[in-house]
């Protein structure tokens, strides 16, 4: 056989063992979350998402409209009348007649009007359009972002649940030591049957307390299940969050980008009432078909035609100028006054979260400390147990008292981890 058939085996070899694990890769794939993934998952199958799209094509069309206000504005009108008197020469002439008009007359005209200058109202108008788009599109990432605090607690919920099941698990296996510890002793008829009935009382009771840590860790998943719009089995694993130590308080979160929008959107406001009350210049034209024409002294149909400048002043605008100023520089100190209420509410939050952390760090490090102390103590209790030393429930005492350490442990961390993660959401750093 020669080489380049061996290559060509071999690479079909490596194909189709490539094919055959890569369902079970990604089935390894799929069984895996970490907070980071289930919070760009929920973000883009919260329904509120879309709303960024039609955010946007709002924009688009609303420009587009006033665009429209540089095309020149196209208008026809016609009218017949009949009335009761028309204008005479009072004087007669002599050799000279004159006409005298109908009583019914006719008239069509069309006009095309193009604006010249308006003052810049309609640029006004637009960057009011783009400013009002961006504080929509700062709203909607305000509740975008606010969705992580419901993700992270879900989360930490299910990965306490997770931490309970296997600390569960291994109370099982030590209250199993001590039954196969008992038994013989039963058997040999050197220990009463209610020994070892105990022991297997408790070994009954930790598998119901399994039992309802796993269906209210099924509960805690189906919701964040149906945010994320993935399937959180038992059999998916949550990574736990990476130890979050950056404790700088500056803030970065999207409402202080609201505030900023709001501030400029109200700015655009303030100038387009500037620009209101500037004069408007338009040219315009003039044509018609009638009876009279522009000779008010001829009795016949007629075309025409007038062009010209025209100028439009409103000057009645300028009554409320003042007030309307005002106004928004009210709207300005209400917007300042709330982000500065935001600000130091969410500096607040920080101070308490950051003794949270300072609390649940000093939590850890003496549970570990007990752990290490109810484990040895659990240790000597088995072998005091084999020797008849102590009862089944003076050694069930010491299994409950180190799972009570441990589930402390377990919660406090976790506990830090989330103040951690709810310090990193608060100032915005993810």
């Amino acid at each position: 056989m020669c080489g380049f058939t061996k290559w060509i085996i071999n690479v079909k070899r490596k194909s189709s063992l490539f094919v055959f694990f890569l369902p079970v890769f990604l089935q390894a794939q799929e069984n895996r979350i970490s907070l980071e993934q289930a919070f760009q998952l929920a973000e883009l199958n919260y329904p509120m998402i879309h709303q960024k799209d039609l955010i946007k094509e709002s924009e688009k069309l609303s420009l587009e409209n006033l665009n429209t206000n540089y095309f020149p504005q196209i208008a026809i009108n016609g009218q017949a009348t009949y009335q009761s008197d028309v204008t005479k020469v009072p004087f007669l002439l002599p050799g000279v007649s004159v006409p005298f008009l109908s009583r019914d007359q006719y008239k069509t005209i069309g006009e095309v009007d193009q604006l010249v200058y308006d003052g810049g109202a309609i640029r006004s108008q637009k960057n009011i359009q783009q400013l009002n788009t961006t504080v929509e599109q700062n709203k909607l990432a305000v509740e975008l972002y606010n969705l992580k605090s419901r993700i992270n607690q879900l989360y930490f919920s299910i990965l306490y649940q997770d931490d309970l099941i296997q600390q569960t698990e291994l109370v099982l296996k030590d209250i199993q030591i001590g039954i196969d510890k008992v038994k013989p002793q039963v058997d040999n008829g050197v220990a009463l049957r209610s020994n070892l009935q105990v022991l297997q009382a408790q070994f009954l009771l930790t598998q119901q307390r399994g039992i309802e840590i796993k269906s209210a860790r099924k509960g805690l998943a189906d919701a964040l299940s149906l945010l994320v719009n993935q399937t959180i089995s038992e059999s998916t694993k949550l990574q736990p969050p990476a130890e979050y130590i950056n404790i700088d308080t500056t803030l970065n979160r999207p409402e202080l980008h609201l505030y900023q929008s709001q501030a400029e959107l109200i700015a655009g406001q303030k100038q387009l009432i500037h620009s209101r009350s500037l004069p408007k210049i338009s040219a315009f034209f003039q044509g018609g078909y009638g009876k009279p024409g522009l000779d008010m002294l001829s009795n016949q149909f007629q075309a025409f035609y007038i062009t010209g400048l025209r100028l439009n002043w409103t000057l009645s605008g300028l009554y409320n100028n003042k007030r309307d100023k005002q106004l928004i520089d009210v709207n300005r100190q209400t917007v300042d006054l709330q982000k500065q209420v935001f600000v130091l509410n969410t500096h607040s939050q920080l101070v308490q979260q950051k003794s949270d952390i300072d609390k649940y760090s000093q939590l850890v490090a003496t549970d570990e400390g007990i752990i290490q102390l109810r484990k040895q103590v659990t240790d000597a209790a088995k072998a005091q147990l084999e020797n008849g030393v102590i009862t089944p429930t003076d050694y069930l005492i010491q299994v409950n008292a180190e799972d009570q350490a441990r589930r402390a442990l377990i919660l406090h961390l976790l506990q830090l981890r989330q103040a951690q993660i709810n310090f990193a959401i608060t100032t915005g750093k993810i």
